[in-house]
């Protein structure tokens, strides 16, 4: 299985080289993306193909359920290397509904060394379970879940002090809340996009309250 990889590797080197002779020639140059991608690890969301973009135009970190902790040394990396050395001009926060790592996180069971990692979730789950206790079908309850943690992991972006830096170098850059569903391949963009720390914080309350809203 593992020779199938390679065999299945050579044949997508020949076909990219068939379509473009020059292709990995230019990959080869220094990247240069205007994205950061933060998404779920989940093997059925390829980030790349969904947003329909190259390798080389878009800058990847996947995480189960595509959390933006303050305390992961990995994800903080890769931000201040995306922010400070690329130059990116958008930070995309994706989730995908169905999202098992947010299942897990509020099944009540215990799944280890993952549980301490999804906390975050249980905090959003508990900090909003007022509006989601409105929500009958168990379906809709973890798709709103998924909504949330966007909204929720955005929020910590934009606090992010690597962020907030580069706002105050006038350094042009958004921030930007979807959700992909896996059941038609589509993005929806949760209207969670800003520019400013102010400019979201003023109005966070009222779009997360509209996205909940919306699911009820």
């Amino acid at each position: 299985m593992i020779g199938d990889l390679l065999q299945n590797n050579k044949a997508w080197a020949k076909s990219r080289t068939q379509l473009d002779p020059d292709y990995f020639n230019r990959l080869a140059g220094q990247q240069a993306p205007d994205y950061l991608w933060i998404g779920c690890s989940d093997s059925r969301v390829p980030a790349n193909d969904i947003v329909g973009l190259d390798p080389g135009e878009l800058f990847v970190h996947r995480n189960v359920a595509n959390i933006a902790s303050p305390s992961d040394a990995n994800y903080l990396s890769v931000l201040q290397f995306a922010v400070e050395a690329l130059k990116v001009r958008h930070i995309i926060v994706c989730g995908h509904y169905g999202c098992g790592g947010v299942e897990a996180a509020v099944s009540g069971g215990r799944h280890g060394l993952i549980d301490h990692w999804l906390q975050p979730i249980r905090d959003a789950s508990d900090e909003m379970a007022e509006k989601l206790s409105q929500i009958d079908d168990p379906k809709e309850k973890l798709n709103a879940l998924c909504e949330i943690n966007v909204a929720m992991q955005v929020r910590s972006v934009v606090s992010n002090p690597i962020v907030h830096d580069a706002w105050k170098k006038d350094q042009p850059l958004a921030v930007h809340g979807w959700i992909y569903s896996i059941q038609d391949g589509l993005i929806q963009d949760l209207g969670l996009s800003t520019s400013g720390y102010d400019e979201l914080s003023k109005q966070f309350p009222e779009r997360l309250s509209a996205l909940l809203d919306a699911s009820s």
